[in-house]
């Protein structure tokens, strides 16, 4: 199903209830457009979850030749860069809320 069309997904509850986005609004629609080639959608839907596709793709990969290597495959990140991960969300809620910041509307 595509999510770009109305009524076959619930609204962000977040959005219906206070009209606010959240990080993870417009992350589906974000999703459908990376899978199918459009990343130029993808990424004014929900520019940090294409970040966190890629992430997650590189990640996968390199535990997939670990673990076929027989290595240990471990992901400990550390405080400062969940921190990090975390400031980086925030700002994106924030400015995507402030009328300047309407580009990042999904």
């Amino acid at each position: 199903m595509d999510p770009n069309e109305p009524g076959h997904y619930p609204a962000c509850p977040l959005l219906s209830v206070t009209g606010l986005y959240c990080p993870g609004c417009g992350g589906l629609r974000s999703a459908h457009a990376f899978v199918h080639g459009d990343l130029a959608a993808a990424l004014q839907s929900n520019a940090p979850a294409v970040v966190g596709y890629l992430l997650f793709a590189v990640l996968w990969a390199v535990w997939a030749v670990r673990a076929a290597r027989g290595l240990p495959v471990r992901f400990d990140p550390r405080p400062a860069q969940l921190w990090a991960f975390g400031a980086v969300l925030a700002v994106f809620t924030v400015v995507r809320n402030l009328p300047f910041g309407h580009w990042l509307h999904p």
